[in-house]
């Protein structure tokens, strides 16, 4: 067995993102397209006497370093699912932005199952083990781009398309999902929600014809007027990305980051630079998709 692992797992935006209603486990019932982009977090797992983790990079002082961090939860449940103790360091060097939207903390799990499966040589059923996780950990498994449904674990893969040139504008603030879900379901209740977006055939039919035009019309996210509701300044973010020339953009997830789709690189670039001109947003970060899911690196 290696003295060491290393694993590399993407953010993912979701192109579309429909909210059902809250089921009586108090999790809502999604439809949502999962697309996974080139930001990547890495998990390194070595050796250890015991189970310890630390955090490194982007956000990392607003993580904890205890069972309170899903990575830290991935490792015990991997190692009582094979019957050892769960012996391992893990280091999270982390990139992709906390609280974001963009699945950090699930990437970092899904990370943490991978890098401790090989480090310990053990044969288990990850995405179930996911799955147990968090809604998003079985598609940080997989990335590429996918069909959600339930809470998002159930998954099918959709047929390799055409790269897709995003701009994911981050901020300096986090959105907790569990709040964003809350004001969704507040802003239903008063009937101050738009229309849910219904099903992802077009996006589906967008991206088989490999049109990024017509993938850019299609966006979409229920939970997009809940973070507009919580943070305000968010809207600015997301106008001035269009108004920059953008074909689309969506809020990402519970946000706050926002993915704008470009035609390519140079329109990309040119988004960005206004977005970082402008100073609406924390940074402007190119990344292309889809991108693989958690991977071993040599």
């Amino acid at each position: 067995m290696p003295a060491s692992v290393r694993v590399r797992v993407p953010a993912k935006v979701n192109l579309r993102l429909g909210v059902g209603p809250l089921r009586p486990d108090g999790y809502h019932e999604l439809l949502t397209v999962f697309h996974a982009v080139g930001l990547f977090d890495e998990v390194v797992a070595t050796d250890a006497d015991g189970l310890l983790l630390t955090v490194t990079g982007t956000g990392a002082g607003d993580l904890p370093a205890d069972r309170n961090n899903l990575a830290w939860r991935a490792a015990d449940l991997l190692a009582g699912a094979t019957g050892r103790p769960p012996h391992v360091h893990l280091q999270l060097r982390k990139a992709i932005p906390v609280a974001g939207g963009l699945a950090g903390g699930s990437a970092d799990a899904a990370g943490a199952l991978l890098a401790c499966a090989r480090l310990w040589g053990v044969t288990a059923d990850l995405p179930e083990l996911a799955a147990q996780l968090g809604s998003d950990v079985a598609f940080s498994l997989l990335g590429g781009t996918a069909v959600g449904t339930g809470r998002g674990e159930r998954l099918v893969p959709v047929p390799e398309h055409a790269p897709l040139h995003w701009v994911l504008a981050t901020a300096n603030y986090g959105i907790s999902t569990a709040a964003a879900y809350a004001e969704l379901d507040r802003l239903r209740d008063v009937r101050a929600a738009p229309e849910p977006i219904g099903p992802p055939d077009a996006l589906l039919a967008a991206l088989a014809a490999g049109d990024p035009a017509a993938v850019g019309l299609v966006l979409g996210n229920d939970l997009q007027p809940a973070a507009f509701a919580l943070r305000p300044e968010l809207r600015g973010t997301y106008d001035l990305g269009l108004q920059a020339g953008a074909l689309g953009g969506v809020v990402s997830g519970s946000g706050p980051t926002c993915a704008f789709l470009c035609s390519g690189r140079e329109d990309a670039e040119h988004v960005a630079a206004i977005l970082r001109m402008e100073g609406l947003c924390r940074d402007a970060v190119l990344a292309t998709g889809p991108a693989p899911g958690a991977q071993v690196c040599s």
